[in-house]
C-alpha cells in the first residue's frame, strides 16, 4: 500500500450503527474514518482494499490510493474529499434537489471535532438549517484534530451545544456504545424525513491510533489510551449480543468471527492479485465518452435582464461617527 491509511479503531460504533439508519433512498457522505459505513451501503472489503493499492479494478479504477470514492448511481454515497467540511453544503444540496422533486429524504454526514472549526461547516449546516433540510450532521468528537486537544480547538464542554445557534436539536451519544448511536441516527433521520429540519449529534469516543499509519500519535497521553480501550465498541456490542441479550451463543459468535476472517483473508488475497491500471486509462473519464447524454435545466434556461438603474456616484469620503 502506497499512502497514508486512516484507521476508524475506536469509532467502529459511530460509522456502523449511524448508516444503519439510512434507508435505500436516503443519501450519505463518508469521511476518511468511516470504511464502516461504506460496508453497511453495500461496499466490500474487497473494494476498500483494492482502492488503498491503487488496483485497476478498485472504486476508482486506480486513480485514488486513499479513501476518496463513492458511488451516486446505485449506493447514494458521495465521495469524500480530503478539505474537511466541504460535504456538508453538498449533502445539503441533495437534501434540497430531493425537495424539489417533492420528497424529503435523510441525508446524513461526518465530521470530526477539528473539522467542525472549519468556515464551510457553518456555510452548510446554516444553510440546511435555514432552508429547513433533512441534513443529520454526526459529529465524531474523537478528542484530537490531529496532534491538537479538544480543549485547544474549542470552548465549550459538549460540540452538541453549537446547536442551539442554529436552532435545531443537539444530541449527546456515547460513541462507543452501537445502540445509543442508531437509537439517535435514527430519529434523525426520521425527523428529516417528515420535513423537520436538520439534527446535529456529537458522538464522543477516542481515535485509537494516531491521524493516519505514519502518526505514532506520541502526543496522547497513555492512560487515555488505556482508559478508552476498555469501552472498545465492537468488545461492548459482542458483550451485549452475547452476554447481556443472549440473542448469540460465545460458539455462534467464535464461528461468525472465523468466517470474517475467512472473507477478509480471501478479499486481501484478490486484491494483491488483481492487476494494476494501464497507463493508458488514465486519461479515461476525463472527457463525456460512450452513454453521455444532455442534462437540461429542469426550471428552463436562466433569464437575465439589462439594470436600467442609473450608474451610481461617486463615492464619498467615509465619514467618522462621534
Amino acid at each position: 500500500v502506497v499512502g497514508g491509511i486512516y484507521f476508524g479503531l475506536g469509532q467502529e460504533a459511530c460509522s456502523c450503527a449511524s448508516a444503519y439508519a439510512l434507508g435505500p433512498d436516503d443519501w450519505m457522505g463518508p469521511m476518511i474514518r468511516n470504511q464502516g459505513s461504506l460496508l453497511v451501503r453495500g461496499f466490500s472489503a474487497r473494494d476498500i482494499m483494492m482502492q488503498y493499492m491503487a488496483k485497476a479494478g478498485s472504486p476508482t479504477k486506480g486513480r485514488d490510493a486513499s479513501s476518496h470514492f463513492g458511488d451516486i448511481e446505485k449506493r447514494n454515497v458521495v465521495a469524500p474529499i480530503s478539505t474537511l467540511g466541504d460535504l456538508i453544503p453538498v449533502l445539503a444540496g441533495v437534501a434540497l434537489g430531493a425537495r424539489l422533486q417533492g420528497r424529503n429524504i435523510a441525508v446524513m454526514t461526518y465530521i470530526g471535532d477539528g473539522g467542525q472549526s472549519t468556515g464551510v461547516t457553518y456555510e452548510g449546516l446554516n444553510f440546511a438549517t435555514v432552508q429547513n433540510l433533512g441534513l443529520v450532521l454526526f459529529v465524531e468528537n474523537n478528542l484530537w484534530g490531529y496532534s491538537t486537544p479538544a480543549d485547544m480547538q474549542f470552548r465549550v464542554k459538549d460540540l452538541a451545544e453549537r446547536a442551539i445557534a442554529y436552532g435545531i436539536p443537539g444530541i449527546i451519544v456515547d460513541g462507543t456504545d452501537a445502540c445509543q448511536v442508531y437509537d439517535a441516527a435514527h430519529e434523525a433521520c426520521e425527523r428529516a424525513r417528515r420535513g423537520e429540519g436538520p439534527t446535529l449529534i456529537e458522538a464522543k469516543m477516542m481515535r485509537m491510533k494516531g491521524h493516519a499509519i505514519h502518526d505514532a500519535a506520541d502526543y496522547v497521553p497513555k492512560p487515555l489510551f488505556e482508559y478508552w480501550r476498555k469501552r472498545d465498541p465492537i468488545t461492548r456490542f459482542e458483550n451485549y449480543l452475547v452476554k447481556a441479550k443472549k440473542w448469540m451463543t460465545p460458539v455462534e459468535n467464535e464461528k461468525l468471527i472465523a468466517d470474517v476472517d475467512r472473507e477478509l483473508e480471501a478479499d486481501r488475497n484478490f486484491a494483491v492479485a488483481s492487476p494494476m491500471p494501464e497507463p493508458e486509462s488514465a486519461a479515461g473519464g476525463v472527457y463525456c465518452e460512450q452513454g453521455c447524454h444532455e442534462i437540461k435545466a429542469k426550471y428552463g434556461t436562466p433569464k437575465t435582464t439589462i439594470s436600467t438603474v442609473a450608474r451610481p456616484k461617486k463615492a464619498e469620503p467615509a465619514v467618522h461617527l462621534k
